[in-house]
């Protein structure tokens, strides 16, 4: 019998999603990050098996044939990520709750595995506007790639009605504060 609860929180890139995730796995919940498998190359000081579990596209396409994946999607071309299994049974298991960070398909596939042994939180950017000096901010991506985002994200909040919260960040203070007390109620029933 699986005892713990999965918490997945999906957003569009540069919505202050990773921040509150971090945030929450600080407060003493039983939260344990489900580290995604993906075959982008590390960013800044990225380590395999801490951020993610990098792997070459060739590795990740023999992964997906073996069954490997609880979810997977090729986000951007020759760009997977998804969540192993043997991850999430790994912390299942030892009775830990699991934190997801995943793309939305991702998002709606695993809440459609778990049912209501699964939360699913979307965090949403207050407009397209402030997402860009997000991204822009960050420094990470070529302006091309902000572009694509950009067209992403509109893509992206499509799927808002498919989760079962809906956070606005547009105070990342009152974001934080707001998901803990979502994440606590729905560990406490």
């Amino acid at each position: 019998m699986v005892s713990g609860k999965l918490i997945i929180f999906s957003a569009p890139s540069g919505s202050g999603k990773s921040t509150i995730i971090n945030y929450l796995l600080q407060q003493g919940l039983n939260l344990h990050f489900s580290i995604s498998a993906t075959s982008r190359a590390p960013r800044g000081e990225e380590r395999d098996g801490v951020e993610y579990y990098f792997l070459s596209p060739e590795e990740f396409r023999k992964r997906i044939a073996a069954g490997d994946f609880l979810e997977y999607e090729e986000v951007y071309t020759d760009k997977f990520y998804g969540t192993l299994k043997s991850e999430v049974n790994r912390l299942l298991e030892n009775g830990q709750n699991v934190v997801f960070d995943v793309d939305v398909v991702g998002g709606c596939n695993i809440k459609k595995y778990y049912g209501e042994q699964a939360l699913s939180v979307f965090i949403e950017p207050p407009h397209i506007d402030e997402l860009r000096r997000r991204l822009e901010a960050r420094a990470t991506d070529s302006p091309e790639v902000i572009e694509y985002r950009l067209k992403k994200a509109e893509y992206e909040l499509s799927f808002k009605p498919q989760f079962d919260v809906v956070v606005v960040n547009d105070d990342l203070d009152k974001a934080k504060a707001e998901t803990l007390e979502i994440v606590k109620h729905f560990l406490d029933q």
